[in-house]
């Protein structure tokens, strides 16, 4: 195995023994080559190695299959979307953009969830009084997401420009708030169809457990303001 991975026996030998020493991510990918790992195994040797993620997991990963994004459009007035691990808007049906606006249109970053939720004057709109509260929750999920990339020269590049863009983001993000809730309800000023209130479910999918799902719910007379939205 040393000589597969282009590694002495002694240091081979030490990280059998798990000894203290610093393994770079270079030596991980040369024993997922000698060791012939598939993508699962070689994130699971990742996270043992190193506690984060491959670097180029997510791009290879974020794709939404022509499978998910037909779950997707047959949810009907639900408004539904794909978030990955950056918190990154990539997939989406009719209704999701009837509420928050035409991704297809958006830039990347702007499908960012947490860049949105800052930068854009829309959301501010969008959930009023509500809006401190969401906020804060966007930003202790992308900060739970964080710890599993942490040194990542994207999210590294990401929280320095919003920290200079958005003093609100700067200040949060020295709390170190972390959070994972998927689940909630959600109350929306819309200024075409008025207030709308849903009950929100997420969840991942088995073929790419890095992708979530969120699905709208509408309550009381949202389902009605949706149909008239959409049609």
């Amino acid at each position: 195995m040393a000589l597969l991975s282009g590694m002495s026996v002694d240091w081979y030998t030490w990280l059998e023994q798990a000894r203290p020493i610093q393994v770079s991510a270079q030596v991980l990918e040369s024993l997922s080559r000698a060791l012939q790992l598939d993508a699962n195994e070689r994130k699971h040797l990742y996270l043992l190695a190193l506690r984060q993620m491959p670097a180029d997991t997510l791009h290879r990963e974020s794709a939404v299959s022509d499978r998910l994004q037909k779950f997707l459009d047959q949810q009907g007035d639900q408004p539904a979307v794909v978030y990955d691990p950056r918190l990154n808007i990539v997939g989406w049906n009719k209704p999701a953009c009837k509420v928050y606006g035409d991704y297809a249109q958006m830039t990347e970053r702007e499908r960012n969830s947490v860049w949105r939720i800052f930068m854009d004057p829309y959301f501010r709109v969008l959930l009023r009084e509500g809006w401190e509260g969401k906020a804060r929750l966007r930003l202790a999920q992308f900060r739970a997401n964080y710890g599993q990339f942490t040194g990542d020269s994207w999210w590294t590049e990401f929280i320095a420009e919003l920290s200079e863009t958005s003093e609100e983001f700067a200040e949060w993000w020295q709390q170190h708030d972390v959070l994972d809730s998927p689940e909630g309800s959600k109350l929306l000023y819309h200024p075409v169809a008025g207030t709308l209130s849903f009950d929100h479910i997420s969840f991942h999918p088995t073929d790419a457990p890095d992708l979530s799902i969120t699905v709208h719910l509408p309550l009381e007379d949202t389902a009605a303001r949706m149909r008239l939205l959409v049609g």
